[in-house]
């Protein structure tokens, strides 16, 4: 809570507070105690904290403006962790390297962006086998994700749901246009259109804009009622995300991983 930066500060700060002394039912405690505790401490802990930290946010926000806030927008993606092979042989993501990958959902409305959701998997399975696990399955929720959830039999079963989500295509899907919508010549959507991807059932829109870079992103979507303009919108708020990752790679210290998924 005070941002305290080493264990040996942690211990520090114990053994010259007398009052913390008798509040935790402690004397003193070492740097090295504190480093096995941390070590040895069972993941439940840490998510008992996550989500106890979510309903803190909720609690600032307030209930009503949450309950709005998560009807709304959803930013799915994942980003790798990369770790020594020979230490976390369980996690192998290839020959030379392993890794772990996180999962994550983000809520992000009026410059607040905090995660209320995270799976830890090995790097090695694909991101759409984890898409599930993140979809709010209520009234108005908004998914947005990224190539790596792309599944054609998924938005199928999204549309027969009623689950909005929003997305990019990859380079090498398959298009049957069945209509061009017009674009306003002074709009920052490039194209429109009404498409069938590969094989699918069911109908959805295809919007072209140009990012910063001068880079034409091809963006699908299954709500007919927003704007292109708005769904180009809703897409760059996904970066929202990204931003945790570099925060959470940046700003935090990890160091050791403990075996996860069924194998251990």
């Amino acid at each position: 809570m005070h941002q305290i930066s080493s264990l040996t500060d942690i211990s520090f700060q114990l053994n010259n507070n007398r009052a913390l002394q008798e509040e935790l039912g402690l004397k003193s405690i070492s740097k090295s105690q504190l480093s096995r505790k941390l070590r040895d401490s069972p993941p439940e802990i840490l998510q008992a904290v996550l989500n106890h930290l979510i309903q803190k946010v909720c609690q600032v926000i307030g209930l009503k403006e949450t309950n709005r806030i998560l009807g709304k927008l959803h930013l799915i993606d994942s980003s790798t962790i990369t770790l020594c092979l020979s230490q976390h042989p369980w996690a192998s993501k290839n020959r030379f390297t392993a890794g772990i990958k996180m999962h994550t959902r983000v809520v992000h409305h009026g410059g607040i962006t905090y995660p209320d959701r995270l799976i830890l998997t090995p790097a090695r399975p694909a991101d759409q086998t984890q898409l599930d696990h993140f979809i709010v399955n209520e009234h108005g929720a908004l998914h947005i994700f990224g190539r790596g959830y792309f599944d054609f039999s998924k938005f199928e079963e999204f549309f027969v749901k009623g689950i909005r989500f929003v997305t990019r295509i990859k380079e090498n899907t398959v298009i049957q246009v069945v209509e061009e919508v017009p674009v306003p010549s002074d709009s920052s959507i490039k194209r429109e259109a009404i498409v069938y991807l590969g094989k699918e059932k069911y109908p959805l829109r295809l919007i072209e804009t140009v990012d910063s870079e001068g880079n034409t992103n091809e963006i699908i979507a299954n709500d007919a009622k927003i704007t292109a303009e708005v769904i180009s919108i809703l897409y760059r708020n996904r970066w929202k995300i990204e931003l945790f990752f570099k925060w959470m790679k940046q700003q935090t210290v990890l160091k050791v991983f403990s075996c996860i998924g069924p194998d251990c």
